[in-house]
């Protein structure tokens, strides 16, 4: 059974930075490495949106509202993506839900808690 567990969330202040990790298990020898990884956000009222995703070679592509700002990296050898965020505004609040994706075999996380206040 594969399961994508996402940790880091929680409260920072407009201009403070997080680093949200995803740990996936249950793909079996060195699979996790073919697998696109993407981080995915939904706010409240909103539709859930792509916030960066990185493929299995390491080609990464971003939102417009993160660039600059989210960097998404992968460590193939922990089974393991993160995005760093830096710059933090109230507008990026939302639920953060990691994605692995391969072919027909598509896996979501339960997500974690981002909230940017003053």
């Amino acid at each position: 059974q594969v399961q994508l567990v996402e940790s880091g969330g929680g409260s920072v202040q407009p201009g403070g930075f997080l680093r949200l990790s995803c740990v996936v298990s249950g793909l079996s020898g060195s699979r996790f490495s073919i697998y696109a990884m993407g981080w995915y956000r939904q706010a409240p009222g909103k539709q859930r949106e792509l916030v960066a995703r990185i493929t299995s070679n390491g080609s990464t592509n971003y939102a417009d509202s993160a660039k600059g700002r989210f960097t998404i990296s992968r460590d193939n050898a922990k089974n393991t993506v993160y995005l760093q965020m830096n710059s933090l505004k109230p507008e990026d609040t939302a639920v953060y839900y990691c994605n692995g994706g391969y072919y027909n075999s598509n896996y979501w996380g339960q997500g974690t808690q981002v909230t940017v206040s003053s």
